[in-house]
């Protein structure tokens, strides 16, 4: 269906090629992830299969036929085997949902009886069947998306390209949309998906082909998006001034208890640290051991700490903020 055959791509005034010598075949009913950081390539080999820009050096071939040997001319004839999907879905704002899905098939001559046919069934499998005469204002992310869906294969093409399809919508539309490509594949018809979105590519365990600075690094049957450790991610960051404030709190709840236990050991209750889970781990208070006896004190004296009325303290101070030793909050100052 898809071959490249050392295909590199170099575009004017770039320094690297925009692919290197990538090799590769696609499948008649195939659903192939093309995965890859943004500049990998991954537009670049959807360019070349469409025809809209050709290889430097190498050969692509669609549906048995090098791309080289079709007349500028007869492209657009070419393209009606293959149907496309894009981010932005593209869609003609002053055209209902129905003449959105229609005009693909107007611009080819087909016939209106045909037209009354197909686009009503291509509606219908994407689920906007009562929905014709909307317009694209009129719909959300994700039905806007399906209109573009019908759009690319009510003419019933042997290839779906879907070029970052669910870039431009939430989590939830974007499992619709991945289930209703899943089901347009099963019907036969190839597809072929670039995406970033890695939990689709580990969940689906499609065959997946990376590409990394224009070079083809990995094509896996059954693989996952691949290594993602480089990935940014977010990390909670720790509050220091909440942290010192609560340490600084349990310790003075333990030196009254310790103090209430001295007075009155037989009923004053053992010392009790409450927000333990506040005050750790940045900052762990010690804990003064009291065991009362029948006859004489305990051996064992409180923890002597300076009143501090938490008031006082400085913004700076509480908020954790201030990195001077000597003027440190802590529950050790």
């Amino acid at each position: 269906m898809i071959r490249f055959e050392n295909v590199t791509k170099r575009y004017r005034g770039t320094k690297r090629p925009a692919l290197s010598g990538v090799d590769f075949e696609v499948q008649r009913g195939e659903f192939v992830f093309l995965v890859g950081a943004s500049g990998s390539g991954k537009s670049s080999c959807l360019q070349l299969i469409l025809r809209e820009e050709s290889p430097t050096s190498g050969r692509v071939a669609v549906l048995g036929r090098d791309l080289k040997s079709i007349a500028n001319r007869k492209v657009p004839y070419f393209r009606r085997s293959i149907g496309s999907v894009f981010q932005d879905f593209r869609l003609l704002p002053s055209k209902t949902v129905y003449q959105n899905v229609a005009f693909t098939l107007q611009v080819t001559g087909a016939s209106r009886g045909f037209i009354q046919q197909a686009v009503p069934e291509a509606l219908a499998l994407v689920g906007l069947s009562g929905k014709e005469k909307r317009l694209p204002h009129e719909l959300s992310g994700g039905e806007q998306q399906r209109v573009a869906i019908a759009r690319a294969i009510v003419n019933r093409p042997q290839i779906v390209l879907a070029d970052e399809p669910t870039g431009n919508l939430d989590p939830g539309t974007s499992v619709d949309i991945m289930q209703l490509l899943a089901r347009i594949n099963a019907g036969g018809t190839t597809v072929l998906m670039a995406t970033h979105e890695a939990a689709f590519v580990d969940q689906m365990q499609r065959r997946v082909i990376e590409l990394r600075d224009g070079e083809m690094v990995r094509d896996e049957v059954g693989g996952g998006y691949g290594d993602t450790s480089n990935v940014p991610r977010l990390e909670p960051e720790a509050i220091r001034g909440a942290a010192a404030t609560a340490a600084l709190q349990t310790v003075r709840e333990v030196h009254r208890q310790t103090e209430a236990a001295i007075a009155d050991p037989v009923s004053a209750p053992a010392p009790v640290v409450e927000n333990q889970a506040a005050a750790a781990p940045a900052v762990a208070p010690q804990q003064a051991t009291v065991k009362p006896s029948d006859d004489a004190r305990p051996a064992t004296h409180p923890i002597t700490i300076p009143a501090v009325d938490l008031a006082e303290l400085g913004v700076a101070d509480r908020l954790g903020l201030d990195t001077g030793d000597d003027e440190e909050v802590g529950p050790t100052s």
